[in-house]
């Protein structure tokens, strides 16, 4: 199993954050500008799994040379299920360097961005380390 994928099944937030490099950029399924820096990524990813609820990796993909991976993901937010996918790179060291979720169908979409806005002021309390 790669690590990026059994430190989010685990739910190790330490573990996640070490795979990040400190210039990943991330690209959410619904903010408009991506969002550069390890802080902020590590606080997203934080309150990504404080709203998802039954996550589950249903499939890895991988390219043969191993610095891009996509993991096709199954959740519930606010009683929507939601089908999605984690499109990594990972740099030379074998850290994160980009990060990009997409989601589907448009109503789960609507609920991760209703559920991922009511925790952003903790997010960015954290990503500032207050």
């Amino acid at each position: 199993m790669h690590p990026f994928r059994k430190a989010v099944e685990d739910r190790d937030t330490a573990a996640i954050e070490a795979l990040l490099a400190d210039d990943v950029v991330f690209t959410s399924p619904v903010a408009f500008k991506p969002y550069p820096g390890k802080a902020i990524t590590a606080a997203i990813l934080r309150g990504v799994l404080r709203v998802f609820e039954d996550f589950t990796y249903v499939r890895e993909i991988a390219d043969a040379g191993g610095r891009d991976h996509a993991f096709v993901f199954t959740a519930t937010v606010d009683g929507r299920r939601i089908q999605g996918c984690d499109f990594l790179h990972f740099d030379e060291e074998g850290r994160i360097d980009d990060f990009t979720v997409m989601v589907r169908p448009l109503s789960a979409a609507k609920a991760l961005s209703e559920a991922m806005g009511a925790q952003f002021e903790q997010i960015a309390q954290e990503a500032a380390g207050t």
